[in-house]
Parts: C-alpha cells; structure tokens; sequence
C-alpha cells in the first residue's frame, strides 16, 4: 500500500483543500530543459481537445449538482481525471518536473506529480448557483499570479539550463503559484467546496502541520520561505504591470480572468 503524507490527518473540522505532490526539485536533463514547450506541444493540442468536452461537462454537472448537491460519479471521475492531467502538463512547463507527463486523465503508476482531490463530496447548491461570480477574486489572484510568472519565465528556463536543476527558492514560489491554479480549477470544476486560497504556502494553517510525516511530497504541506515569497510577491506585481498595460484585453466583471484561468477555455 503506498504511504501517505503531507498534511495527514487533518484537523478535525478542518477544510478539505485540494492538494498538489511534486517531490523536491532533482536534476532534469538540459536537453530536454532547452525543447521543453516543443515537447509538450502534443499535450497542448490534446487540452485544448479535452476543454470543449470539459465545458460540456461542467454545465451538466452544474446542473445536476444544483438537483443532487453533488457531482454524478461518471463526471466527476472525468472532471478529477482532466484537472490532474492538466496539472502535471503544467508542472512539466514550468520546470517543476523533468519527467515527461503521460498522456492518461487517470493516476498514472508511479508519476511524481499528483493531484488529490476528496471525492463524492458535498457541495452547497447556492455557492454552486453562483460559482462564476464567487470566483471572480480567485481568478483575478490567480491570473495575475500566472502571468507574473511568465513573465519572468524566460530568466527561469535559463537558470534551470544552467544549473541543470531549479533552485529551492525558484521551485517553492513556482509550485504555489501552479498549487493555487490547480485549486482554483478544482472550484471552477465543482470538484471542491473548498475556495482557493494560500497561495504564499501553509506557514499560518495550524491544519498543515498537524499530522505531518516525511514522504516524497515538498509540497504537501508547502512551507515557503523567504526568497520563495518575494518571488510570489514579485510575480503578483509583475502580472499587475502587466495587466494595468493590457487592462483594455480584460472586461469589468472579471470574466474574461475566469477564462483565462482554465485552459483553453
């Protein structure tokens, strides 16, 4: 049986988030650094294939939660199946892992990034009702978080291909940034009640120390330290330069951040 870790038990009441493993940030091959995004080009396609038959599956489940206060089983497998594969295509773009993602929407045996998200869960019919405008303040975070982050990820592409590793500091404030997206995904999707949060690491979430044990996860829980948040904070004030340039590309109700949150939608 394989081990858990991370933020196991939690709090008894504590809010189930969903949660990202990626293990400690090792050697990648520099070749593979150099062509990453060529590489992951099939993986693009086959997303942006995946997000219209997400659409689709998101507004039956939106409406069949509204009846039931839950996801159908056969959606919600689908929906938890395309969040994790996004996710790990994600991770490999940004450096987080230098194993290439397998093209399954299951769990794949033995792949080091993971995605866990509590399943058959309940979620309450008026947050479900008005889900695209609760997430509007998430989205906004998470856009800005991202685009901050592209913004510099030429200087972080080339200081992996230097090193032939991504330094601690780097990895840490990247995979909160992915972390965050992962659970604003997850919310969009109705897969959590849980609303994103903690995008500058679990450091004032007594719930995230409580039954920690080591393991093979450096995100579970993910503790960032100081150089890891400058970086976020740099990240959210580059994407805010950059979107106060752009902000004619932006509506004012914020639905344009909430597209641009999922992929290809």
């Amino acid at each position: 049986m394989e081990p858990h870790y991370g933020t196991v038990p939690l709090i008894p009441g504590a809010e189930a988030l969903p949660e990202l493993d990626i293990p400690q940030p090792g050697r990648q091959n520099r070749l593979s650094v150099l062509v990453r995004l060529l590489l992951l080009l099939p993986h693009f396609v086959m997303l942006a294939v995946l997000s219209v038959v997400t659409f689709f599956a998101v507004v039956a489940g939106w409406f069949a939660a509204l009846l039931l206060g839950r996801l159908p089983a056969p959606v919600e497998r689908y929906l938890a199946g395309f969040l994790g594969y996004d996710t790990r295509v994600n991770a490999s773009a940004m450096l987080l892992t230098g194993r290439y993602p397998p093209f399954e929407l299951g769990e794949p045996m033995g792949y080091p990034v993971r995605v866990r998200v509590q399943q058959s869960v309940h979620l309450n019919r008026l947050a479900v009702l008005l889900r695209l405008l609760l997430v509007i303040p998430a989205a906004l975070v998470e856009v800005v978080a991202t685009a901050g982050w592209w913004a510099v990820s030429a200087l972080s592409w080339l200081v992996v291909l230097l090193l032939g590793r991504m330094p601690l500091p780097l990895f840490e404030a990247t995979a909160a940034v992915l972390r965050y997206r992962m659970r604003l995904n997850a919310y969009v999707l109705l897969l959590s009640p849980a609303y994103p949060k903690r995008l500058f690491g679990d450091q004032s979430a007594p719930d995230a120390v409580v039954g920690t044990i080591s393991g093979p996860s450096a995100t579970r829980p993910l503790f960032l330290g100081t150089g890891a948040k400058v970086l976020v904070g740099a990240f959210l004030v580059l994407g805010l330069v950059g979107g106060a340039a752009n902000s004619s590309r932006y509506g004012a109700d914020g639905s344009a951040a909430v597209q641009a949150s999922l992929p290809g939608f």
